[in-house]
């Protein structure tokens, strides 16, 4: 289904799903870290705040600058929290989705070449067939530069193919192609627009908010293009956006320079966990958004039978009316943007995969809330599951962590 020509480097961890495998060639797994954060006007360059333990940062410091990193013990220090400074969070991200190595000596190249294959693709999938033709003519005037040619010569009228017109309509016009995209752009554009809205890194007038959208744009039509059964999904724009966020607030200039490529290659490896979520037509099937639901209610049932009986028996509140946006955007909207960006240190350091945590972590949030769910009815159950009450996370996680798991759900590989 994925098609790209993108070879990233090998990771360590759990398999992908074979959609995502040509577009990652060679990957294996994924992981990542732990913040914290609040919403407002973040500048651009800032990253946001976290109150951790010194002693964390220091072990985790430590751990990234061995030439090869102990991703187990790495993954242990970041489920409690990644603490901020120093590039640390953006770092250990890659390392947990593995777009890094484990080894040190390995970063320089694996980083260099996906740059390049990411400028490539750029090229190939994203410039307008005009500005495709005008570099290509730059190339060939620099060519031409020293040759002795008449002074006419620059001014010669080149032929145009019907192909290469802007009004073909082959299927076969590189217009027609381009154009084909059109509607998605303008749903990006007005996603995007609607992205965290009340920070100023994402929704500024700024030229750097600006560069912000573009590059976030690039990303996801890019993922559009290579994924034509999927395309591209309202919502897939806040999944991007902590790991867009993160990268680009490195305090290493060249990483954050380089950040709309990095990010790319770590969304596609984010979404080989949850992309069957957004693809309709695999809604009824075992890897399906139902098919999640469904382990969501029997995880709950196994831990909290009491809960699990008042709110799907009783009062009929089944998980696809309050966890399907949980789900499918890995909880960006329930929570502020600093503590998602927590909540994502714990979800990608789990050893058994995102969809794991991610479930443990929605059934915790049901069981912070269960006295108030116990009196509620089915609107007011509705009510407060779909704007989730603030909540202080560390509970959240803590007992995520102690969730029992349904070997019937869990032991199936998403």
């Amino acid at each position: 289904m994925l098609k790209c020509k993108l070879k990233l480097p090998q990771k360590t961890h759990l398999p992908f799903p074979p959609k995502l495998s040509s577009l990652v060639s060679g990957s294996e797994g994924k992981e990542a870290e732990n913040a914290g954060g609040e919403d407002q006007g973040f500048e651009s360059g800032k990253e946001l705040e976290t109150f951790l333990p010194n002693g964390l940062g220091l072990e985790a410091e430590f751990e990234i600058s061995q030439k090869v990193i102990n991703l187990e013990k790495l993954r242990r220090l970041s489920s409690s929290g990644i603490p901020v400074g120093g590039g640390l969070r953006a770092t250990i991200w890659k390392l947990l989705l593995g777009y890094l190595p484990p080894s040190r000596d390995l970063w320089e190249k694996e980083l260099s070449d996906s740059r390049q294959k990411y400028s490539k693709l750029k090229e190939d999938f994203l410039l307008s067939p005009s500005e495709f033709s005008r570099r290509k003519d730059e190339v060939l005037v620099t060519n031409e530069k020293h040759a002795d040619l008449d002074a006419e010569a620059s001014f010669e009228r080149h032929d145009v193919s019907n192909e290469d017109h802007p009004l073909c309509l082959g299927k076969t016009s590189a217009w027609q192609r381009y154009f084909e995209f059109t509607e998605i752009i303008e749903q990006i554009d007005r996603d995007l627009d609607r992205t965290h809205p009340t920070i100023k890194f994402f929704s500024a007038e700024s030229p750097v908010s600006k560069k912000n959208k573009e590059s976030m744009r690039n990303i996801l039509l890019l993922f559009a293009k290579l994924n034509p059964e999927i395309r591209y999904v309202q919502g897939m724009n806040e999944i991007l956006a902590p790991i867009y966020y993160v990268f680009s607030t490195d305090c290493d200039e060249k990483n954050s320079a380089n950040a709309e490529a990095d990010s790319f290659s770590c969304f596609v490896r984010l979404m080989s966990d949850s992309v069957d979520h957004f693809c309709q037509q695999l809604d009824n099937s075992p890897v399906g958004i139902r098919s999640t639901l469904c382990r969501l209610s029997e995880l709950l049932k196994a831990n909290d039978e009491e809960l699990w009986r008042h709110l799907e028996l009783k009062n009929k509140v089944n998980p696809q009316f309050y966890a399907f946006r949980w789900i499918t955007l890995l909880l960006t909207q329930e929570f502020s943007f600093q503590t998602t960006l927590r909540i994502w240190d714990s979800l990608l350091s789990n050893s058994f995969g995102i969809q794991d945590m991610l479930l443990r972590i929605c059934c915790a949030m049901l069981l912070c809330v269960k006295c108030r769910l116990m009196k509620g009815d089915f609107i007011d159950n509705i009510k407060l599951l779909q704007h989730f009450p603030e909540i202080h996370v560390n509970r959240v996680l803590r007992i995520a962590q102690d969730i029992t798991p349904v070997t019937s759900s869990f032991n199936q590989s998403l």
